[in-house]
């Protein structure tokens, strides 16, 4: 029987924006988890278009790209200010899907409306992780703030 670990829990605040045409996807979600120094946070829906799709595709070193007229079926992952892991999957107009880790390079073409969900008590980094030698997702409690008090867990058991 294996040790499964406690899930760690939050509040939920969340966030709704609108991308416009040209914006590149990954470079505006970054910056708004920078502008909102999110710790903890992920993508809770994204839907929208682009004309440029710039993928890292599984078990791929380099870069693809796709040039053409895209519908975002998905965008899924998570975003700190210590590193963000984002997944996409595109349609093209024959309906046919692709995807793979979120790179820059992604340019909207009508609009991207997305909304983000941070977690304020926790805190999302990036640790190598022995298994395979990859930077893999950590979550810690955030500290509290001075004069805050601490926010009470649930331990499993």
């Amino acid at each position: 029987m294996s040790d499964t670990p406690a899930a760690a829990s939050s509040s939920l605040r969340t966030y709704a924006l609108r991308l416009r045409p040209g914006d590149d996807l990954r470079k505006e979600l970054l910056r708004f988890t920078e502008q909102h120094q999110m710790r903890a946070a992920m993508v809770l829906t994204c839907v929208g278009s682009l004309t440029t799709t710039n993928l890292r595709l599984a078990n791929q070193e380099g870069p693809t790209e796709y040039k053409g007229h895209f519908e975002i079926v998905s965008l899924v992952g998570t975003l700190s200010i210590n590193g963000s892991h984002l997944h996409l999957s595109v349609a093209d107009s024959t309906g046919r899907t692709i995807g793979g880790h979120l790179l820059d390079g992604n340019r909207v073409y009508t609009t991207a409306e997305l909304v983000i969900g941070e977690m304020p008590e926790l805190d999302f980094r990036r640790e190598t992780d022995a298994t395979f030698g990859y930077k893999e997702l950590t979550v810690y409690p955030t500290a509290p703030r001075p004069g805050q008090a601490s926010p009470s867990r649930t331990k499993r058991k």
